[in-house]
């Protein structure tokens, strides 16, 4: 979308106050605990961009809040795996030994949006160790959050998707459905990886200060059912939807889409083959 098309289909910009007021509306409140997914686009013209849309998201939560962000950094793993796109395999070692080594400060984010990106680099924001699957936090409770993320782990419980379930923390989805919902990825890990299976892979890390390619196994799910999920999960638990900006929004406990999730995968889902 240009941002001639998104100009045209706003009816008034956006400010840091008006995008406030209408989170706040849908139920964000100071020392909430955040994982937010936000697509720009979505949003309709903002005064300021994605920063405007990162100080919002601050003065809705406040000085005791946490707000986190997936700020995945996916060319990080093993191009035998790509296919969005693939790449041709003669170039896949080279790949393995040239990539950077993940780096929370300076590595980029892919596939995660603009907001995304900023919010990784914003002062005082906390990033966490995964080299392929990271997370940032900003706040009270940043450091808890971000400050273990074993490669082995990607969403489950040791993982900052974990710690905002340990902290009973909320889903904010801003102009995305529950198929961007990471929060699920948790659920599957509580469920027992139903219909995923182990993949060996790796990302270019550093040990003791040097640059080298770590492998490790992840996990890997063949399943696009998250959308359909998590349309269950708003019938069952009414998750009616809000308005920020043009973006349709919904707010909700994370524990209860996870536990929800849970309970859905290992009913429905079946092991791959």
């Amino acid at each position: 979308m240009s941002e001639q098309d998104v100009v045209d289909r706003s009816e008034a910009p956006l400010t840091v106050a008006s995008l406030t007021e209408q989170l706040r509306a849908c139920g964000l409140a100071h020392g909430q605990t955040i994982m937010a997914h936000v697509a720009m686009s979505r949003l309709g013209w903002v005064i300021g961009g994605a920063e405007a849309v990162i100080l919002a998201l601050i003065e809705a939560v406040g000085d005791d809040g946490t707000i986190v962000m997936v700020t995945n950094s996916s060319n990080n793993t093993d191009p035998a795996e790509w296919s969005h796109p693939p790449v041709p395999e003669q170039w896949w070692q080279t790949i393995r030994d040239h990539t950077p080594a993940y780096d929370p400060r300076t590595t980029q984010t892919r596939g995660v949006g603009v907001v995304a990106e900023l919010f990784r680099t914003w002062p005082g924001a906390t990033r966490s160790p995964h080299p392929a699957f990271s997370l940032a936090a900003l706040g009270k409770r940043a450091d808890h959050i971000t400050a273990e993320h074993p490669p082995g782990d990607e969403m489950g419980d040791r993982s900052p998707v974990g710690k905002v379930y340990e902290l009973d923390g909320h889903v904010l989805l801003l102009g995305v459905d529950h198929s961007s919902n990471t929060s699920l990825h948790l659920a599957e890990a509580r469920a027992g990886y139903p219909g995923c299976h182990k993949v060996r892979t790796g990302s270019a890390m550093l040990v003791d200060g040097r640059r080298e390619w770590v492998a490790y196994d992840g996990w890997e799910c063949d399943l696009d059912d998250f959308a359909e999920i998590g349309d269950a999960f708003n019938a069952e638990c009414d998750i009616a939807p809000h308005r920020v900006g043009a973006a349709e929004t919904r707010f909700f406990p994370q524990r209860a889409v996870v536990d929800f999730g849970v309970a859905w995968m290992r009913r429905h889902r079946r092991p791959l083959a």
